[in-house]
Order: structure tokens, then C-alpha cells, then sequence
């Protein structure tokens, strides 16, 4: 799914292998899907589109977005683009095909849930505003003392988890990516964000930010894959292979949860509830 290090990822490709093609076509749904989510009639998607020149793409919280000039295309969640050369077929559940006059094609295929929405520059999307206006956990605003405003601010039975990867209170931060960031922390996911020390606070803080970087720089998280159909650089430390292989750390033995809607990893022993 997308998150923050796969939406900055997946414009730095695009922007590496669009600039310079030009829209020749775009093609609706082969097959489509009820979690599919556009923002527009199809036809709409396919007038407004043509013969428009890629200008730059940028990613920021969960969404990364193509400027075409006059007209913006947006993606976020389970959306995946891939980049096909004129010789490689078209997958047989695309939900949009973005024909180039060069015979590239950029399509979309949708995991579980995901969408492609055209605008004009003013989406009205609640999670399309909390990724554009909220502080971004890797822009220099995103202080240690912000983190400790929005603890303080939260209600005081709130988890770790809550806070951090519900509501988008923090951009481009989910469930994904947090199961790295609070073991590099030792921080239990059940743990309340308002029992955090001022030393788990600051270590927290760090986390965030460096753990995010690393996973951008690398290209996203390796289980996630990029524009060209591989896996991202950065290997998941609290996955499926620490759940065979044991914690990174300790060797111990790794848990693995259900809480809040998704899916928790921890150490017990590097990341204590109490």
C-alpha cells in the first residue's frame, strides 16, 4: 500500500522515465473493480488527458500526483503504476492505461482498494488535504517538540499506534511502515502515547524520521514494488521474515497481532508493554 516513502519513491520514477512524453491515449478499466475509485466519467479522464505533455509528479503523504499542465492525476492506497515499453502487454486487470505518443504506457492496477483522481488543483478529498496541509514527518517543522504537541494534545488512553498511524494525523504514516519505526524506537505499538518518557519521545522523533528516509531513499519498503515491477530497496525489518527468523536484535521470537483494523509485529522482549 502506499505510504510515504513509496509516494516520494514513486515520483522520483516518474519523473526519471515521463519527462518528455506526450499523452497519445488512455484506455478505461479492462476489467473493473468495485474498489475502484475515480473522480470522473472515464470519458472525461480520456478528453482532458490527450495531447497533454507530463510536466513533473511529486509525493507527498499518501498520495503521489502527475501534473500534466492544465489537469493534475493523483493515486493513493492500493494503486500501482507500472511503466511498459510498446513491446511488453498490457495487464488483463488494468484499471487505467496512460498511452505516451512513444508507444510507452503507464497502467494501474488496484489491490484490494485504490484510486486515480483528476482535478483541475483543488481536490476536495479529506485525506488529499491532510497529505498536502499536515506537517510532514520529514520536513524540518516536524520537531520533537511537535511530536510531544500532538501526544499531549491526544486524548490520554490514545496507543502509540492510534496516534501515529490513524486519522493521518502524521502524512504519509500507516501501518505499514510503523512496525519498523516503533521496533528502531523499542516503543510497544499497545503502549499510550501519553506514558512516553521525554527519552522515548526524543527516540520516537528520531525513528520517524530516520527510518521514513532510509525507507524513501531506497526506493520504498521491498515489499512493495516500483514503477518497473521490482521490489523497493528497503528490507522490513518487522515482517514475515522476522516472524520466521526471530527479532533482528535479540533472535527472540517475533509477535504478530491483530489491532486497530490491521496487523502488528513487535518483539516482546525489545519492545515491552510495560
Amino acid at each position: 500500500m502506499l505510504e510515504l516513502p513509496e509516494a516520494l519513491a514513486r515520483a522520483r520514477e516518474l519523473n526519471n522515465a515521463l519527462t518528455g512524453k506526450t499523452i497519445a491515449n488512455v484506455l478505461p478499466p479492462a476489467s473493473p473493480r468495485k474498489f475502484c475509485w475515480f473522480s470522473a466519467p472515464i470519458e472525461e479522464y480520456v478528453q482532458r488527458l490527450k495531447g497533454h505533455a507530463f510536466v513533473r509528479a511529486e509525493g507527498f503523504g499518501i498520495f503521489t500526483e502527475m501534473d500534466f499542465g492544465e489537469v493534475f492525476l493523483c493515486f493513493n492506497d492500493g494503486a500501482s503504476p507500472r511503466l511498459l515499453t510498446p513491446e511488453e502487454k498490457r495487464p488483463a486487470n488494468a484499471q487505467l492505461t496512460i498511452e505516451f505518443t512513444d508507444g510507452a504506457a503507464l497502467t494501474f492496477t488496484v489491490t484490494m482498494y485504490g484510486g486515480m483522481y483528476l482535478h483541475d488543483g483543488n481536490f476536495d478529498n479529506e485525506y488529499y488535504r491532510a497529505s498536502r496541509n499536515r506537517i510532514s514527518p520529514l520536513s524540518d517543522a516536524f520537531t520533537e517538540e511537535y511530536l510531544q504537541t500532538l501526544i499531549q494534545t491526544a486524548k490520554p488512553s490514545l496507543s502509540v499506534k492510534a496516534l501515529l498511524a490513524t486519522e493521518q494525523r502524521i502524512p504519509g504514516l500507516g501501518n505499514g511502515v510503523l512496525q519498523d519505526i516503533l521496533f528502531d524506537a523499542r516503543v510497544h505499538p499497545k503502549r499510550r502515547a501519553s506514558s512516553l518518557s521525554s527519552a522515548e519521545i526524543a527516540a520516537l522523533h528520531h525513528s520517524i524520521r530516520s527510518v521514513l528516509a532510509a525507507m524513501a531513499e531506497s526506493g520504498g519498503r521491498d515489499t512493495e514494488r516500483n514503477l518497473h515491477g521490482h521490489p523497493g530497496g528497503y528490507p522490513v525489518k518487522m515482517g514475515k521474515r522476522a516472524l520466521s527468523n526471530g527479532c533482528p536484535a535479540c533472535g527472540g521470537a517475533v509477535a504478530k497481532e491483530t489491532y486497530l483494523g490491521g496487523a502488528i509485529c513487535f518483539c516482546p522482549s525489545c519492545q515491552p508493554l510495560s
